[in-house]
């Protein structure tokens, strides 16, 4: 079985045929829609939010058909399936990557691993003094990176290889359902090239898919380990020197929480900005959903928000069509705002 099987799977089991689909292969993918990111909040799937980026639509498919011929899901709806008491029996007993969380990681994943490929590769030629060979990475930002944390590492040149051989050794060590070699295989150093996705998943029988969530998984795992333990593991904690973590929310939607604080309405903020009101009305979603006692009471008040939430509860449904047919004094944009504040509580 694929890892990525259960994972859509589950992805599935999650929506009950309320979405096509397509919206499990836009939050693999990691799409920064308002209805995307939504989902990801309502339906409790953020920690496989952009966890597959490289993912095409043509392989999706395929997936989606092996778990129609395994009978794991049916189809209900065009585009829109659910899953069987067969499929359901997997996932009790196909337990899914503990340590994936792509909402909170994939923004930042890949550049951890340029930054750690590059620490990886420097320090081991280092050690053997050799300064002549073709770095593995070519963006500059991580070039800089890594000439300001050698300036902070407290040790002579050739001994941080060492070091941070020994703490990667000690943090792999603690998680027995974490294979290193995943990682290991992909990493340059001192004479010797790391090799690509598909290599390392030929050089260990695994089909690409595989191997991918596997990767992804370790450096999840790791970047965890590492930010709860940063004094622990002092060299690898520097792969996080001046990267932004924190911020969920995308880069079009900061710069209307800023116009928002300045007092600006809805409509002046779409006039200034040149987008359409909807647009405006895709922030406020985001903001409902990932800024902590966001205010919604000038948009939707108390009672309208009470009765979408028992519409949503009593029809047992977070579909936007049902619950405006069942009260057609909300607009589609009180629901959601709605749903984004309260619904996946």
């Amino acid at each position: 079985m694929l890892q990525i099987e259960p994972i859509i799977l589950y992805c599935l089991k999650q929506l009950d045929s309320e979405r096509t689909i397509y919206s499990v292969y836009h939050l693999l993918n990691g799409k920064k829609s308002s209805q995307t990111i939504q989902d990801a909040h309502l339906y409790s799937l953020k920690k496989f939010f952009g966890i597959y980026e490289s993912l095409t639509r043509e392989s999706f498919e395929e997936i989606i058909q092996s778990l129609l011929k395994k009978k794991w899901i049916y189809p209900s709806r065009e585009q829109r399936f659910l899953v069987t008491s067969l499929g359901k029996s997997v996932l009790t007993t196909h337990p899914l990557p503990y340590f994936m969380n792509g909402w909170k990681y994939h923004l930042f994943t890949s550049q951890v691993w340029e930054r750690l490929s590059l620490f990886i590769q420097v320090t081991s030629n280092l050690v053997y003094q050799e300064a002549r060979y073709v770095p593995i990475q070519k963006n500059k930002d991580v070039h800089k990176w890594l000439k300001a944390v050698l300036k902070e590492v407290q040790a002579p040149r050739k001994e941080v290889g060492s070091l941070v051989f020994f703490e990667l050794v000690d943090c792999f060590n603690d998680a027995t359902e974490i294979d290193p070699s995943l990682l290991v295989f992909r990493l340059t150093g001192f004479q010797q090239i790391g090799l690509t996705p598909m290599q390392a998943a030929q050089k260990l029988h695994m089909e690409i898919h595989d191997y991918h969530i596997g990767f992804i998984h370790t450096l999840h795992y790791l970047i965890q380990k590492i930010n709860c333990q940063s004094n622990r593991f002092r060299i690898l904690s520097l792969l996080f020197h001046d990267l932004q973590q924190d911020n969920e929310l995308t880069h079009s939607s900061q710069k209307t929480w800023a116009l928002l604080k300045q007092g600006y309405s809805l409509d002046m903020i779409a006039t200034y900005r040149h987008l359409k009101l909807s647009t405006i009305e895709d922030h406020l979603v985001e903001f409902a959903l990932n800024i902590d006692n966001f205010p919604i009471d000038d948009y939707v008040d108390k009672e309208l928000q009470t009765k979408i939430l028992e519409i949503s509860r009593d029809s047992a449904t977070r579909q936007l069509k049902i619950i405006r047919e069942k009260l057609k004094t909300a607009t589609y944009f009180q629901i959601r705002l709605v749903l984004a504040k309260y619904g996946g509580r």
